[in-house]
C-alpha cells in the first residue's frame, strides 16, 4: 500500500470512530505535512482520494471538512427504480417534435439552442476571415485528428485555470459535443452492452444507444437532487454495465448540478465497478454563481472519466466545434473520426484558437450569463403569472431550461399537439426519457428573451392545461 493511501487510511478510520465529526475541518495540507512526516505530495494524494470517496470535501479559500451525513430516506418514500430497456427507440417522438418547430413563425420554447443574438458573431467573423487569409496549403492536413494543436492548447490551458492538468495530447477536437459524446461511447463499447443514463436525460444519449445497438439502464434523476447513487450503485450491482452518459453540470432537461462531493462520490462508485463515465459537459460554461463547478473528471485518478465539452452553446453554435478530454481512450476516438467524419473544419478551428487568443472570450461569458440568468428569471415570472397554480415550475440558476411538471392526468405529449396548433413549441417529457415517467413534464427554452410574443404564448400554455384539466 502506498504512502498516501495509508494516510487516507488513516483519516478515514478517524471519522468513523468520531475523531473527525461531519462538517469539522480537517488539519490543512501544511499542517498534515507536520503531524504526518510525509511529503506536501503524499497528502495532497491522499486528500484527493478521501474526496474522490466522499468522505472530505473542499471549500474554496477555506479547506478540507468531513463531509456531511447523507440524509437517510424517508420510510414512506418509494424506492426509485432503475429501467432496463434493451430496445431503445425514441428518434421517432423527438423528429416529430423537432421538425414541428423548425418555422420561424413558431414560438421556439422547444429549442436546444440559445439565441444566437447572444454571441459575438462580428468579432468570431473577423477571426475566420483572418485565418482563411493565412492558412497554408498544409493546414488541413495539420488539423486532421486529433485536431488543431493551438485549439488543443488553448482547451487545456483552460482546463488548467480550475486546477486540472489535461494534456493537449489526450484532447481530440470534434464536430460538435454530439460528435465528442458517440465517438466515446463508440470507444468503449460494443452492441448489446448495457449502458446506463439518467431518467429524465439529454436525448442525444437516446438516439446513440438507438444507433449503436447498446442497451439502457436508465437510473432515476431527482429534480432538485440529481441522479440517485443508491440507485446507481443497484444497476452496477445488478449488470454488467460499461458506461455511463451523464451531465453533473447544468443537466438537461431538469437544469440541477450536483454538488462536489456526489461527484466525488460518483467517481468513485464508477471506478469501483469498472465502468467508464462519459461526462457531458456542454453547458458548464453557463454556471451561475462566483466559482465555475468543477466537472466530475476532476475527481478523475484511474482515467476512467471521458469529458466531452463544446463552443456551441456557449459561444457559437454555426461552427460545430467539441472536444474530448479522452485520456488513454484518445488514439482509439481518433481511429473512429477517421472512419467516420474524417475531421473537423480546419478553418472553424483555426476561427476559434484565434479568437480565444484575444482574451475576449471571459468577457463575453460574463455577459452572456448575465443575460441568460435575467431572461430566465423573466421566463419563470411570466410562466408564474399565467399557468394555472396546479403547475409547477422548477428553477436551477445557471444554463437555460426550465422543467414544468403538469397536474398528474395531463399528458405533456398532448400540449405540445394542442400548442403547435397555435405555433407554440414546447419540448414534452417523453423526448427525455425510455419510461413514461416524464408524460406529465415538459421542457422550456428561456434563452431567447422575453417580450409581448413570449407573454401571449404563455397566457396561451395557460388557457391550454386548464382546458385539459376540465
Amino acid at each position: 500500500m502506498k504512502k498516501y493511501q495509508q494516510l487516507a487510511g488513516q483519516i478515514s478510520e478517524q471519522i468513523a470512530l468520531g475523531v473527525w465529526q461531519p462538517n469539522d475541518r480537517l488539519p490543512s495540507l501544511r499542517e498534515q505535512v507536520t503531524i504526518s512526516g510525509m511529503s506536501l505530495m503524499t497528502v495532497s494524494h491522499a486528500y484527493q482520494l478521501l474526496e474522490s470517496q466522499g468522505r472530505i470535501v473542499a471549500r474554496p479559500q477555506s479547506g478540507y471538512y468531513v463531509a456531511p451525513p447523507v440524509a437517510p430516506r424517508a420510510d414512506a418514500a418509494p424506492r426509485p427504480q432503475v429501467t432496463p430497456d434493451e430496445n431503445v427507440d425514441i428518434n421517432t417522438t423527438i423528429f416529430e417534435v423537432m421538425q414541428a418547430s423548425r418555422e420561424s413563425t413558431v414560438l421556439p420554447f422547444a429549442s436546444a439552442f440559445p439565441d444566437p443574438r447572444l454571441f459575438p458573431l462580428a468579432q468570431l467573423t473577423r477571426s475566420l476571415a483572418q485565418v482563411s487569409k493565412n492558412a497554408g496549403p498544409l493546414s488541413t492536413i495539420e488539423n486532421l485528428p486529433p485536431g488543431s494543436a493551438a485549439l488543443r492548447h488553448a482547451i487545456a490551458r483552460r482546463y488548467a485555470l480550475q486546477g486540472m492538468n489535461i494534456s493537449p495530447e489526450e484532447i481530440v477536437i470534434t464536430a460538435g459535443a454530439l460528435e465528442a459524446l458517440n465517438l466515446s461511447l463508440e470507444a468503449i463499447t460494443a452492441p448489446g452492452d448495457w449502458v446506463i443514463v439518467e431518467n429524465p436525460c439529454f436525448y442525444g444519449a437516446l438516439q446513440a444507444l438507438e444507433r449503436l445497438r447498446l442497451k439502457a439502464l436508465s437510473v432515476p434523476s431527482d429534480v432538485n437532487e440529481g441522479i440517485d447513487l443508491d440507485a446507481l450503485a443497484d444497476a452496477l450491482r445488478t449488470y454488467p454495465v460499461k458506461a455511463c452518459w451523464l451531465m453533473t453540470t447544468c443537466q438537461n432537461p431538469l437544469g440541477v448540478t450536483l454538488p462536489p462531493e456526489k461527484k466525488a462520490r460518483l467517481v468513485a462508485l464508477l471506478c469501483e465497478h469498472g465502468a467508464v463515465l462519459i461526462e457531458d459537459d456542454v453547458y458548464s460554461e453557463l454556471w451561475a454563481g462566483r466559482e465555475k463547478p468543477l466537472p466530475a473528471k476532476a475527481w478523475d485518478r484511474d482515467d476512467a472519466v471521458l469529458h466531452c465539452g463544446s463552443f456551441s452553446k456557449c459561444l457559437v453554435p454555426g461552427f460545430r466545434i467539441g472536444w474530448v478530454a479522452a485520456g488513454k481512450y484518445a488514439r482509439r476516438i481518433q481511429h473512429l473520426q477517421l472512419m467516420s467524419t474524417l475531421s473537423t473544419s480546419s478553418p472553424m478551428q483555426l476561427a476559434l484558437a484565434d479568437y480565444l487568443e484575444t482574451r475576449r472570450y471571459d468577457v463575453h461569458l460574463r455577459r452572456l450569463r448575465r443575460q441568460l440568468a435575467e431572461r430566465k428569471q423573466l421566463a419563470r415570472q411570466g410562466l408564474l403569472r399565467h399557468l394555472p397554480q396546479e403547475v409547477t415550475v422548477h428553477f436551477h440558476e445557471g444554463g437555460y431550461f426550465l422543467w414544468v411538471a403538469l397536474p398528474p392526468g395531463i399528458d405533456a405529449g398532448e400540449l405540445c399537439v394542442r400548442a403547435l396548433a397555435h405555433s407554440i413549441s414546447i419540448a414534452p417529457g417523453k423526448m427525455f426519457s425510455i419510461a413514461n415517467s416524464g408524460a406529465s413534464f415538459f421542457r422550456l427554452n428561456t434563452a431567447w428573451g422575453w417580450g409581448e410574443r413570449e407573454e401571449r404564448g404563455a397566457e396561451t400554455l395557460g388557457q391550454l392545461i386548464r382546458q385539459m384539466m376540465k
